[in-house]
């Protein structure tokens, strides 16, 4: 497999990173390797901040993307959308949270833009809004086909608490089912 480049943007306490390190951790498990590199602006709460995650069978030696490279993206904050969507490759995806994020009418001719109300789906679906890294998560990896569904499944739950297992497989499940309609 090619080296993969996904970025996750939000804003500070969005929980984002989660998703990156359950990814890296994944393709180190499976034999490969994983990189997640985050970028916080200087306010922290609140402020934009962006996970590039990298993974490949053969070594890493540069840990960033450069912008251009990136084929998938997914958002849930306008100010890091606009910040960090450029550094998609013209044509590749990027997923938003409707509710959040408006993608403008150039934004869709340059990047297949799906919208998916992550938020709404951890918060109303799931029940509890810090399960949107995992939705976020299930999302980006049935766009891309990164990892095996199964072994992405049990190295996520590996990294949340097991009192939220059920919750938390529930946000996988849901994360799948939404992006299969825009596959």
């Amino acid at each position: 497999m090619a080296r993969t480049l996904m970025r996750f943007t939000g804003v500070g306490g969005q929980g984002v990173l989660l998703a990156g390190e359950i990814f890296a951790a994944a393709k180190i498990k499976t034999g490969g390797h994983g990189l997640k590199t985050a970028t916080y602006t200087s306010q922290v709460r609140g402020g934009a901040t962006v996970v590039d995650i990298t993974l490949d069978d053969e070594e890493i030696y540069y840990p960033y993307a450069n912008d251009g490279e990136i084929s998938f993206m997914l958002s849930v904050a306008q100010v890091s959308y606009n910040s960090f969507k450029n550094g998609v490759q013209p044509g590749g995806t990027i997923v938003i949270e409707p509710n959040l994020v408006t993608a403008t009418e150039e934004d869709r001719k340059t990047w297949n833009i799906i919208e998916i109300p992550i938020i709404t789906i951890a918060k109303e679906e799931v029940g509890n809004v810090i399960t949107q890294s995992v939705v976020a998560l299930a999302i980006a990896n049935n766009m891309t086909s990164a990892i095996d569904k199964d072994t992405l499944r049990e190295v996520m739950l590996s990294k949340v608490p097991k009192k939220v297992h059920e919750l938390n497989l529930k946000a996988y499940e849901l994360g799948y089912k939404y992006s299969e309609e825009h596959k």
